[in-house]
């Protein structure tokens, strides 16, 4: 059953503009959920080096763990855009936060490699939700500023390496990686379990209209009731394009989150300087989300995400060029601010080439990408040095596919294009 005062997309309802709009308080509501989810998880590569300093596992095998488990997620997310469609994000969130919550406290107990892989798993079961119900009910709150709400919300994976990141290595050094997990643990429970309780599914249950949407234009592809359904949507390429995006822009995410501290540390640069890169990565994420964001509501989504498929691009080739500790930080800042641009476009663009109509679960399936990019890139970077005991090989692969994804995004149509005949 759906959260009171949830209508059907199209439905009369009473909703009329207000003042204030309750979107704001969603957007705080979410940054906070980003913030503490992300962290979680990107802060595996804090956790990793300890991981195989105690037990002695190979890089490959315990990158698997991080990775495969969160295959899981993507095929999980579908269905939870599908149930953010029906029921709203309140009750998806508080489970979330409880799975999340709970699997790093598990973890904190491990013992053997498949108890890495078993309480990760428990942990994804919660992060299948980290991206679709918050962005979505965004997307559904803002017609205008839907970009730059988007690129606040996911400011909070910026702010998670900035603050979380260091905080949570900062605790490994102090009380070792066991209690520094049960503590994250601890802490994104009651987070995100308060904040999902502000959150609300769509304008109508709080008598509002979404911010700047124009009664008179039920054409605009972007509306409350526009859009393909989830069937029109399959059939078309654009959906496995825009899927096949972020499959590469995660790939290289996390393949930098997982391994840029290793990689630092192993080219004599101090563990406390490598963990800075990812800090950097954070903040110039942070700038790009917000930035982008604004930029693209003037300027259009795709001209938003070709400029950061250069940035990302142009960051690659700057690492090949030398492993010293300034180029680090400069391709971090580059590679940062052009992420935070597609990771903020992912949603309203989405939104933009299909519609509203049946946005959370088209959404969780082009997240599916997303999820197998960033499963695959760890677990292939960790093979590769355990083969060959360098990671040149592994950026120079990542500069190729940085490439690709700039030629796939240029391939992206908007929905009126879709529609109109040829």
């Amino acid at each position: 059953m759906g959260e009171k005062g949830s209508v059907l997309p199209g439905a009369p309802t009473p909703a009329k503009n207000t003042g204030f709009s309750y979107g704001y308080i969603i957007v705080i509501a979410g940054l906070l959920i980003s913030i503490v989810m992300w962290g979680t998880r990107q802060s595996f590569g804090v956790f990793f080096g300890p991981l195989l300093d105690e037990f002695g596992w190979q890089r490959g095998p315990t990158s698997a763990a991080f990775s495969v488990t969160w295959i899981g997620t993507g095929i999980l997310s579908i269905f939870v855009g599908r149930l953010n469609d029906l029921i709203g994000p309140r009750v998806i969130m508080t489970v979330a936060g409880c799975f999340v919550g709970l699997g790093c406290l598990l973890i904190s107990t491990l013992d053997n490699i498949w108890q890495l892989f078993l309480y990760y798993g428990v942990i994804n079961i919660g992060m299948s939700a980290a991206l679709i119900p918050i962005m979505s009910t965004i997307t559904r709150w803002f017609v205008k500023k839907r970009a730059l709400m988007s690129g606040i919300v996911l400011a909070g994976t910026g702010v998670a390496l900035m603050v979380v990141v260091p905080f949570s290595n900062q605790l490994i050094a102090s009380y070792g990686w066991r209690s520094s997990y049960a503590v994250v643990g601890a802490a994104t429970f009651v987070i995100i379990v308060i904040s999902s309780q502000f959150l609300r599914r769509d304008p109508a249950q709080m008598g509002q209209l979404p911010y700047g949407y124009d009664a008179t234009n039920t054409a605009y592809a972007g509306g409350p009731i526009s859009g393909l359904t989830v069937t029109e949507a399959v059939r078309t390429g654009q959906l496995y394009l825009l899927a096949a995006v972020y499959f590469c822009t995660y790939f290289l995410f996390y393949v930098i989150i997982a391994h840029a501290v290793l990689y630092a540390t192993g080219n004599n640069v101090p563990p406390t300087q490598a963990v800075t890169i990812i800090s950097v990565i954070g903040v110039a994420g942070i700038a790009g989300r917000v930035l982008m964001g604004m930029f693209a509501d003037r300027f259009g989504h795709k001209r938003t995400m070709v400029l950061g498929g250069v940035l990302v691009m142009v960051a690659f080739a700057l690492l090949l060029i030398s492993p010293s500790i300034w180029m680090m930080y400069a391709y971090a800042a580059l590679f940062g601010f052009g992420h935070g641009g597609l990771a903020t476009m992912e949603s309203p663009m989405t939104a933009h080439i299909f519609g509203m109509r049946s946005h959370g679960a088209i959404l969780g399936m082009v997240f599916t990408g997303d999820t197998l990019g960033g499963a695959l890139g760890p677990i292939l970077a960790g093979f590769i040095f355990d083969q060959m005991q360098s990671y040149t090989l592994v950026f120079q692969m990542c500069a190729l596919i940085s490439v690709i994804n700039l030629i796939v995004i240029l391939s992206l149509r908007p929905i009126k294009q879709l529609l109109m005949p040829q």
